[in-house]
C-alpha cells in the first residue's frame, strides 16, 4: 500500500551542505539545482537588458541610450535569454531532476557527463557575460553576415564562443536523455506508459542531437571570417550571406520546439494531474511530440520570404509551416478534450497550464498569420514578429517553466510554498504580458519597424503600454523568485504526493532521497490512471519509514 511518508533522515539537499561536494556532485538531482541557480541568474541579467529597452522605447526619441547602445541591448537581450534561459530551462532544471525520478532510475546514463554539461554551461554563460562587461555586442542573437563577420565592431568572437560552449552543454544533456530513456526504464514502465513530459524530452533530445551541431559549425565559421578572412559569407571574399541564414535557421528553427516541446510536456503533466484524467488520446500527444521534432527540421526557410527564395521555394515552405503547425494543434485539442467534464482543481500550476493554452495558442495562430506569403512580406521585421515570438516563448517556454517549477517544488524542496501568494503571482504575470506584448502585434501591422531606438510619434501611446507592461510582468516575475526562497525555510513540510499525481516521482518522499529508490520500482498501471493510490503495487519498500500506517 503506498501511504503519505514522512521525510528521510538523508536526502540529497541534506547529505553533505560543503560547496565542494555540490560542485563535484554527479547527483542528478543536485545537477539539477546548479542550473536552476544559473538560469534563473542569467534569467534577471537578460531581464536587465529588457528594462532598459522598454525605458527607451517610452518616448519616440532617442532619448536614454544612443543607437550604437541599443543595438547591444537588443542583442545581449537575446543572447543571454535563448542561450543561457529558455534552452535549458525547462531539460537542463525540470528535466534533470524528473527524468531518472519518472522513469525509476537512481540517476542518469552518464552522471559525469551530466556535470560536465554544466560547465561547459557555466564557461559559455561567464564569456558571454565577459562580453557584455567588456563592451557588449551589437549584431542581434541572429548574428547575420556579413555585418558579424566583418563589420561589427564588438565582441562577438567571444560571445560566439559562449553559445558555442553552450551548444555543447545542450548536446551532452541530450545523449544523456536518449541514453537514459533508452536504456534505464524501470520493469514493466514500456513506451507507452512512459509520462508525455517524458515524451517530450525525448524528441526535444532528438532535435538537439541533430541540430546543434549545425549552428555550432555555422558560428564556428563566422569567427574562422571574421579572424582569418576567408571568404566563406561576406560577398566581398567571395562568400554567401544566405547560406549563413540558411544554416543559421535549420537550426534556429528547430531550436524554438528545443524549448516549447519541454513545455508542452510539463503541460500535459498538470492537465492530467489537475483535472483527475487520463490525458484524452495519449499515443496522439506521445506521437505529435516526436512528429514536432521531425517536420520541424522541414521549415527553416519560412524566416527567409524577403530574403530572394523562388516563388515555387517559398510556397513549398508556407505549406509546410502550415503543416508543422498540425502536431501543435493536436495537443490543444487534446487538452481541451482532457478538461472537458473534468475534475479541474485550481491550483497554481493549473493556473499556469491554462495561461500557457491561451497564449501559446495566440502565439501559434499568428505564426499562421507569418506563413502566408503577402502578410509575412507585410510585417517581416516588425514588431508583429516579435509579438508573436514572445508569445510563443515567454508566454509558452516561460509559463511551463514556472508551472512546473511550482507542480514539482515540494518534491524538489521538501516544502510546500504560500498558495495565495503562488496565486497572486501567476496572475500578474498573465496580466503583465499581455499589456506588454499585445500592442506590438497592432504595432507592427501598422508598420513599426523592430530594433529601432526611435520611432514615429503615432506608436507613443502603445509603446507606453507595452512599457508598463512590463513593469507589471517584472513584478510577477520576481513574486515566485521571493517566496519560492522563503518556502525552503518556513514552508510546511510537502508529503510525498500533496496534489496526489501518478507517477513515479511522487512515489518516493519529498525530497527524495539520494539515490531515489532503494529497490527497482515495478510499474503494473497505465499512464495516467487516477486510482486510489492503495490499488497500484510498486513491488519493492522505497527508502522511507512508513510511519502513517
Amino acid at each position: 500500500m503506498i501511504v503519505d511518508r514522512v521525510e528521510p533522515k538523508e536526502n540529497y539537499l541534506n547529505a553533505d551542505y560543503g560547496i565542494k561536494s555540490w560542485l563535484l556532485t554527479t547527483d542528478h538531482k543536485r545537477i539539477a539545482l546548479l542550473y536552476l541557480v544559473s538560469v534563473t541568474l542569467f534569467f534577471f541579467v537578460g531581464g536587465v537588458f529588457a528594462v532598459l529597452i522598454r525605458l527607451e522605447l517610452l518616448t519616440p526619441q532617442g532619448d536614454l541610450v544612443q543607437a550604437e547602445t541599443y543595438n547591444k541591448l537588443f542583442t545581449m537581450h537575446g543572447v543571454t535569454m535563448i542561450f543561457f534561459f529558455m534552452i535549458p530551462a525547462i531539460p537542463a532544471v525540470l528535466g534533470n531532476f524528473l527524468v531518472p525520478l519518472m522513469i525509476g532510475a537512481r540517476d542518469l546514463a552518464f552522471p559525469r557527463l551530466n556535470l560536465a554539461s554544466w560547465y561547459f554551461f557555466i564557461l559559455g554563460g561567464l564569456l558571454a557575460i565577459w562580453a557584455i562587461l567588456a563592451g557588449g555586442v551589437d549584431t542581434g542573437w541572429t548574428f547575420y553576415t556579413p555585418y558579424s563577420s566583418t563589420y561589427s565592431n564588438t565582441y562577438v568572437v567571444v560571445t560566439i564562443l559562449g553559445a558555442f560552449l553552450s551548444g555543447f552543454s545542450s548536446i551532452f544533456t541530450g545523449l544523456n536523455f536518449i541514453v537514459t530513456i533508452h536504456r534505464m526504464r524501470a520493469p514493466g514502465l514500456t513506451w507507452f506508459r512512459l509520462p508525455l513530459f517524458i515524451w517530450s524530452l525525448y524528441a526535444t533530445s532528438i532535435i538537439i542531437i541533430l541540430g546543434t551541431p549545425v549552428v555550432a559549425i555555422t558560428l564556428l565559421l563566422v569567427a574562422v571570417e571574421r579572424i582569418l578572412r576567408v571568404g566563406i559569407f561576406d560577398p566581398a571574399l567571395g562568400g554567401d550571406p544566405l547560406l549563413f541564414q540558411h544554416l543559421f535557421w535549420f537550426y534556429s528553427h528547430p531550436a524554438v520546439y528545443i524549448m516549447i516541446l519541454p513545455a508542452m510536456g510539463v503541460i500535459s503533466e498538470l492537465v492530467a494531474t489537475f483535472s483527475r484524467k487520463n490525458i484524452f488520446g495519449y499515443r496522439f500527444v506521445a506521437s505529435a511530440s516526436v512528429a514536432i521534432a521531425v517536420l520541424g527540421f522541414l521549415v527553416w526557410a519560412h524566416h527567409m520570404f524577403v530574403a530572394g527564395l523562388s516563388v515555387y521555394g517559398a510556397m513549398i515552405f508556407s505549406f509546410l509551416t502550415y503543416f508543422v503547425a498540425v502536431p501543435s494543434a493536436i495537443k490543444v485539442f487534446n487538452w481541451t478534450a482532457t478538461l472537458y467534464k473534468g475534475s479541474i482543481s485550481y491550483q497554481t500550476p493549473m493556473l499556469y497550464a491554462f495561461g500557457f493554452i491561451g497564449l501559446f495558442t495566440i502565439g501559434g495562430v499568428t505564426g499562421l498569420f507569418l506563413a502566408s506569403l503577402g502578410i509575412d512580406v507585410h510585417v517581416t521585421d516588425t514588431y508583429f514578429v516579435v509579438a508573436h515570438f514572445h508569445y510563443i516563448m515567454v508566454g509558452g517556454t516561460i509559463m511551463a517553466y514556472l508551472g512546473g517549477l511550482h507542480y514539482w517544488w515540494p518534491k524538489i524542496s521538501g516544502r510546500m510554498y504560500p498558495e495565495g501568494w503562488a496565486k497572486l503571482g501567476a496572475l500578474i504575470i498573465f496580466i503583465g504580458f499581455n499589456l506588454t506584448f499585445f500592442p506590438q502585434f497592432v504595432l507592427g501591422y501598422l508598420g513599426m519597424p523592430r530594433r529601432y531606438y526611435a520611432y514615429p510619434d503615432e506608436f507613443q501611446v502603445l509603446n507606453v503600454m507595452s512599457s508598463a507592461g512590463a513593469s507589471i510582468l517584472g513584478v510577477g516575475y520576481l513574486l515566485p523568485m521571493i517566496y519560492l526562497i522563503w518556502s525552503m525555510r518556513y514552508g510546511p513540510r510537502a508529503s510525498s504526493n500533496p496534489w496526489p499525481a501518478t507517477g513515479l516521482e511522487w512515489r518516493t518522499p519529498s525530497p527524495p532521497p539520494t539515490e531515489n529508490f532503494k529497490e527497482t520500482p515495478v510499474v503494473t498501471w497505465k499512464p495516467y490512471e487516477f486510482r486510489p493510490q492503495e490499488e497500484m503495487e510498486v513491488v519493492g519498500k522505497l527508502n522511507i519509514d512508513d510511519k502513517s500506517g
